[in-house]
């Protein structure tokens, strides 16, 4: 990453004659060993005043955001460089003669000058300080000890420690412009410095989910299915090697009472056909997937001509979270909304520098429905970061997002055929893995919801992995569900395990090490020992696999 070149807040004033400005110099240092490729803290300090920076930002050098700061005998200012236009200030008068110190007996010298030594504990951690009172100033290189003297030396747990190589005599000191007619309070200050170190794409925004005739699209938000599927085109911008990518999730009920499964899902278009035929002309516009069973799946598997949907997140909702708080039980307070966040940097590849069709579908036959809110969000990293995996395929996707606009359920699996995907690489693909997302619904008590099954997944009709999805944990997200019903044995619906989900959670996708794929023809093949139905009672499998490689 090129540094960002800009004019800088920090700029010199002669220094007063009589008055003594030093300059201090830090590095910092962990485990012994100096950390590379730093940025070097530099502290000008007076009898007046003192200001903490760093080398780069002297050098106009540094890349946004950054801070500064500026410590008075009676105020400190923190000054932020969100970019090139913006800049936000907070003021404190209060929090550094709030510090306490045990200042211990030790001595010892540093560059020169004798260092005393004072200790203290910040959020269990245990802050060692050297300080000197030779020079008659005072300083340090973080807001830390700012009282005790000069600041050479800060030792956090015993084994980070930033420390002074070089004190210095400078005819020059730096002013920082502050108008203090524009001073933030200093929680608005940090949550716009934090918000500026990484991108935000908003995908919804209190958006409804519901069954509804009446649920029609506008200019930005597409609706599907009743009103149960949501849909709108986004430019993702290009993504720094290395970046890490996060999708979040908030949902409320906004009258539905039950858990539905939730998805948020892209739609690959670089076929002949997609989903976004199936959405705009029907499901019968999507390829069928026969597996002899004597029903037809829409829109399931990769084909040459089409791709299935890419599966962001698998999530499901609570029992009427925030709708049904009214649902009162003793010593229960219920939340108001389910928060759920997913790293999906595997998926790079697929969003990055892209126009693209993002949805979020929910279940349901509920008129009120749920209002969620979907974002994005890409964290950079270090210049030498790890690019993610480069190549994304979609595979397969079983999960009937278009339910409520007759796509069959993931009842496949009651065949001994199982998911049969054929898939051809044009070249090696190397250290594959599948992305595999697998839960299991039939919400009876033999339905395969409630009952454990083995997923076994094989390529190239060699069993290349197996396991049984399971959950155990759900009482964990019990005040999530105002309206799980209570059964006799003192447990609530929520409580129960099941395959591999919770009402309130997310599941994790897991990664299926493949090695490296030869080019040519491949075959995938899933298998699941899916339970009888009983009555009309059925069960069925929502399986999604993505092989991503280099």
């Amino acid at each position: 990453m090129k540094p960002i070149i800009f004019i800088s807040l920090l700029f010199f004033s002669l220094f007063t004659f009589g008055q003594s400005n030093y300059k201090i110099t830090y590095s910092k240092s962990s485990n012994g060993k100096l950390i590379e490729n730093q940025d070097d803290v530099f502290v000008f300090s007076n009898e007046k005043q003192s200001i903490i920076t760093s080398k780069s930002v002297v050098n106009n050098k540094s890349i946004f955001p950054f801070e500064q700061t500026l410590i008075t005998k009676s105020n400190y200012f923190q000054i932020a460089n969100l970019n090139s236009s913006k800049i936000i200030t907070t003021k404190d008068s209060l929090s550094i003669d709030k510090q306490t110190f045990e200042l211990l007996d030790e001595t010892k010298k540093i560059l020169g000058y004798n260092c005393k030594k004072a200790k203290t504990v910040i959020n269990s951690n245990t802050i060692e300080l050297w300080y000197t009172n030779d020079l008659k100033i005072k300083g340090a290189p973080s807001l830390l000890g700012q009282k005790l003297g000069l600041v050479l030396e800060t030792i956090r747990n015993g084994n980070f420690v930033v420390s002074a190589t070089k004190v210095e005599r400078v005819k020059q000191f730096p002013v920082l412009k502050i108008d203090e007619t524009k001073i933030s309070d200093l929680l608005t200050y940090k949550d716009l410095l934090w918000k500026s170190r990484f991108t935000t794409i908003s995908i919804f925004k209190n958006e409804i989910i519901n069954f509804s005739d009446a649920s029609k699209s506008n200019d930005s938000i597409l609706r599907f299915a009743n009103g149960t599927i949501i849909l709108k085109k986004v430019k993702i911008p290009e993504i720094a090697k290395g970046s890490q990518v996060f999708i979040d999730v908030t949902e409320q009920s906004n009258g539905d009472a039950y858990d539905r499964t939730g998805s948020v899902f892209m739609i690959p278009m670089d076929k002949k056909t997609s989903f976004l035929n199936g959405l705009q002309n029907g499901i019968k516009s999507l390829p069928v997937y026969d597996n002899g069973n004597g029903k037809q799946y829409q829109g399931i598997v990769d084909n040459e001509n089409y791709e299935p949907l890419i599966e962001l997140m698998r999530f499901f909702t609570p029992f009427g979270i925030k709708q049904y708080n009214n649902l009162q039980l003793k010593d229960k307070i219920w939340e108001e909304q389910v928060y759920y966040r997913q790293d999906i940097s595997e998926l790079t590849s697929a969003l990055n520098n892209r126009e693209i069709y993002i949805g979020t579908f929910i279940g349901n036959y509920d008129k009120g429905g749920h209002k969620v809110s979907v974002n994005i969000t890409i964290h950079k990293e270090e210049e030498n970061a790890v690019a993610k995996s480069a190549t994304v395929i979609p595979l397969f996707n079983s999960t009937n997002v278009m339910e409520m606009a007759g796509q069959e359920y993931g009842t496949l699996f009651n065949s001994e055929k199982g998911l049969v995907v054929n898939f051809t690489l044009n070249k090696e693909l190397k250290n594959a893995k599948l992305r595999y997302i697998s839960t299991g619904h039939g919400g009876w008590e033999n339905g395969d919801e409630f009952v454990p099954k083995k997923n076994t997944i094989y390529l190239d009709d060699k069993e290349v992995f197996h396991f049984t999805p399971w959950r155990e944990d759900c009482g964990s997200y019990r005040l999530y569900n105002p309206a799980s019903g209570n059964f006799p044995n003192g447990l609530s619906s929520s409580d129960y395990s099941r395959s591999n989900w919770c009402p309130g959670m997310i599941t994790n996708p897991i990664y299926i090490d493949l090695g490296d794929l030869k080019a040519g023809n491949h075959t995938f093949q899933i298998k699941i020992p899916q339970g009888a139905n009983e009555g009309t009672s059925f069960s069925s499998w929502n399986v999604s696999g993505v092989l991503i490689g280099e």
